[in-house]
């Protein structure tokens, strides 16, 4: 029987832009290695995580991937955090035929169709449209309704799927968009584009963001006392422990996404301890203090590919992706299905405002009232404080 170890492969940001996200789903890994390999290890073997740093730089990813599959040779190889790590590494992975299950990609396979392609981000088969839909869903319940939007995105790839898809969603809610701008990665000072938007008085402000330029716009939002009806949307930033403690109050009224809560619809005695561990350790992996966003998925990540493991029996790549195709996975995150181009057969993404938040305290947000999940409903835990300025207060 082989009992080397069986190895995992691929690579997170840990360094760069995203390197907050890339280290949370580093820790979760790390957690599910330890915790298979106290029980019972995977086909016999102990697992070992091979993971390179791709530095948030999509121009490394390709030649990493062909690294762990040439020469680190390792058994399985799984997707990274986003878009920027998993798209680059696609051409390999479909030259070789590999199963391959990436994390939080929002829609890399709209582009290659590959039907051994898998990822744990919760948007269903139609992500552009589902990372946004609560948002406007929210604004048309209003009264009076909105109009008018007003669309500023990072001038990058990832901003490009959740834009058009906001613009599909406003439409039907029967708002128009009456200024649609982007900046530069690299932006320092957002206080000119939160001045022009002050001057357009949309209703709503939509707003698609990385980490930092989160934090940049939020601040300079607040400093020109920009107050739309609702803003936020698609920004990835807020649901960062480190943004969330930089902005504090700052924060309230804003209404963005999440895919995983500590509400009570969502809880488990599984992911209660998943983020227990996790958040007593995050501190010394300089990774995000709360783990909310990236932990319960990444771990749901590797519980599929041990599933799928252990239910074919061998890591062959075509009867991973058969299985997986056609199974239902318990998660830390709940029951996981796959249905068309690799996504979850059926969207879970959570429409969240921040409310009640009185300090700069990470603390604040273990509170369940100041992060509200306001949609869908099945799942809200409060309802959306309406206009903006209401909920700032």
């Amino acid at each position: 029987m082989d009992t080397t170890p069986l190895r995992i492969g691929y690579c997170l940001s840990l360094s760069g832009a995203l390197a907050s996200n890339g280290k949370t789903a580093r820790l979760a890994h790390q957690i599910w290695q330890e915790n298979v390999n106290k029980n019972g290890k995977l086909l016999g073997r102990p697992v070992e995580l091979v993971c390179l740093d791709d530095q948030t730089n999509p121009n490394l990813v390709g030649d990493l991937y062909r690294r762990l599959l040439d020469v680190e040779k390792v058994d399985v190889v799984v997707g990274g955090y986003g878009d920027n790590s998993v798209a680059p590494a696609m051409p390999l992975i479909m030259e070789r035929k590999r199963f391959f299950l990436g994390l939080m990609a929002l829609a890399v396979n709209a582009k290659f169709h590959y039907p051994q392609y898998f990822v744990m981000i919760p948007t269903g088969p139609h992500p552009n449209l589902a990372l946004t839909e609560g948002f406007f869903q929210i604004a048309g319940q209003q009264s009076p309704k909105p109009e008018t939007v007003a669309i500023l995105v990072a001038d990058a790839p990832f901003s490009q799927s959740p834009a058009e898809g906001a613009k599909e969603n406003l439409a039907r809610q029967g708002m128009r968009v009456i200024s649609e701008g982007k900046y530069p990665l690299s932006t320092t000072d957002f206080r000119p584009y939160m001045e022009d938007l002050k001057r357009i008085n949309p209703d709503v402000v939509f707003l698609c963001s990385y980490i930092n330029d989160s934090i940049g716009l939020v601040n300079a939002m607040n400093a020109v006392e920009l107050s739309p009806k609702l803003v936020g949307g698609a920004m990835i930033g807020p649901q960062n422990g480190v943004v969330k403690a930089e902005l504090g109050a700052l924060l309230n009224g804003l209404v963005n996404y999440e895919y995983w809560l500590p509400v009570p619809s969502l809880m488990n005695p599984q992911i209660q301890s998943l983020i227990a561990t996790y958040q007593s350790r995050a501190e010394k992996a300089a990774a995000d203090p709360l783990g909310y966003y990236v932990a319960p998925l990444a771990y749901a990540q590797l519980q599929v590919l041990e599933q799928a493991v252990r239910a074919v029996g061998s890591l062959d790549d075509a009867a991973l992706s058969d299985y997986t195709r056609k199974a239902t996975f318990g998660t830390v995150v709940g029951r996981v299905t796959f249905g068309e181009g690799g996504g979850w057969a059926q969207p879970r993404v959570l429409t969240v405002q921040f409310q009640n938040i009185e300090s700069n305290n990470i603390s604040e947000f273990k509170k369940p009232n100041t992060q509200a999940v306001v949609y869908p409903s099945e799942i809200a835990s409060a309802s959306v404080i309406y206009p903006y300025a209401k909920a700032k207060r």
